[in-house]
């Protein structure tokens, strides 16, 4: 975490991605800086720039519409859950993250991203992208085509999310797949 707040820049979102090997060597590093910060481009996705997009891996949106009363939402899960990635692309001084060296050179990269927000006084957190939605209910675990969760280790965020009734959780129509 000391790491990620020490590539907090002055009036510009910095985004790092480290490509890391199956003994988890970091095999490579690429930075980019944004004045304007990074803009979703799909409820799993936002871009980086024009040659690179960003894909939080192991997640999802749910399927078909959905109603939130608690917070005035009706409509589509994909748009639910870009709202979602939106709100948390807003204000992070750093945005990192962690991807296999495989991808290093797709268009499309999955990856698992960590925003660093800080406000004087108030807060100064380091935070999961992915854990974050989950636990919010924005989104859902993806499975695996076996069946298996695409992201174990972000089970313990769903539960949150879906026990507390979050986001998409609490529409009863809403279940598990």
């Amino acid at each position: 975490q000391a790491y990620i707040r020490s590539l907090a820049a002055p009036g510009k979102t910095v985004l790092v991605i480290e490509y890391y090997d199956g003994k988890g060597g970091v095999t490579d590093r690429k930075g980019f800086a944004s004045a304007t910060g990074f803009k979703t481009v799909s409820p799993t996705d936002f871009a980086v720039d024009d040659k690179v997009t960003v894909h939080l891996f192991g997640i999802e949106p749910c399927e078909g519409d959905m109603v939130n009363r608690h917070e005035n939402f009706a409509g589509s899960c994909a748009d639910y859950a870009e709202q979602g990635l939106k709100t948390l692309l807003k204000s992070p001084k750093v945005i990192y993250c962690r991807a296999f060296v495989s991808e290093a050179n797709a268009p499309i990269q999955d990856a698992t991203c960590y925003g660093y927000y800080n406000y004087p006084g108030s807060l100064d957190t380091v935070d999961m992208f992915e854990e974050q939605l989950v636990s919010l209910g924005t989104h859902r675990l993806a499975k695996k085509p076996g069946g298996g969760l695409a992201r174990p280790d972000l089970e313990q965020a769903e539960k949150i999310g879906r026990g507390g009734g979050y986001g998409m959780w609490a529409d009863p129509r809403i279940k598990t797949k």
